[in-house]
């Protein structure tokens, strides 16, 4: 994608990232994950890939399509991708704070939080309760990107009926190095970096009004 690579020329090892705004972002999550598979040469990781689905987000006939339009065998990516659902958010928590660690025994260099905040938006769940476990969260996972040199993702997938949903994704991209939103345009949807340690900020248009990702690429 010209137009975005101008823009972001990619994560580091280390790297605590956080996407947020329209779904779009679950879209580019699951990109990640097949292109993260590809060899060096063609600016993949050659990597397993560990995905904590916290709002059974993960679209298994999207990744397959994507597999093949990278000219992937789509079950050897799925098998490489190590999916974890949480339903709850302290199985969410207990995912992320005690077993996320394995993750280093899969020889994996990316971990994906799909919809990170959203089990914690739960009315059910005290509100200063729901604050100190989710900062909690973050700030492990900021540490353990660096000490583990992995690159961690994050998505704040959008719940516009819960007045928690702005504070928690304000506190991911507090503790994050690395923001990207994606944002609706006159001609369709913009992708915004707005936090990096390097980069110049700024957005770049997406090419086509109302896309999905594979057609997206197909025309590419």
């Amino acid at each position: 994608m010209s137009n975005i690579d101008s823009l972001f020329g990619g994560f580091a090892e280390g790297d605590f990232a956080v996407f947020y705004g329209m779904p779009t972002i679950l879209d580019l999550s699951l990109l990640l994950a097949v292109r993260a598979q590809l060899p060096f040469q063609l600016g993949g990781l050659e990597t397993n890939v560990v995905f904590v689905d916290g709002g059974n987000s993960f679209r298994l006939y999207q990744v397959s399509r994507l597999a093949q339009l990278h000219q992937l065998d789509p079950k050897q990516v799925l098998e490489r991708i190590y999916i974890s659902r949480a339903f709850t958010a302290y199985q969410m928590t207990s995912l992320i704070l005690e077993k996320l660690n394995e993750s280093a025994c899969l020889r994996s260099k990316l971990v994906i939080i799909s919809d990170i905040a959203g089990l914690y938006l739960d009315d059910d769940i005290p509100p200063r309760e729901a604050k100190e476990v989710f900062s909690q969260l973050t700030l492990y996972l900021s540490r353990f990107s660096q000490e583990n040199h992995l690159i961690v993702i994050a998505t704040c997938l959008p719940h516009y009926d819960s007045r928690r949903d702005s504070l928690f994704r304000a506190m991911a991209c507090g503790r994050a190095n690395v923001a990207l939103s994606v944002k609706p345009s006159k001609f369709g949807e913009k992708l915004f970096l707005e936090k990096h340690p390097s980069f110049c900020l700024g957005y770049a248009e997406f090419s086509s009004e109302n896309f999905t990702l594979d057609q997206f690429l197909e025309s590419d």
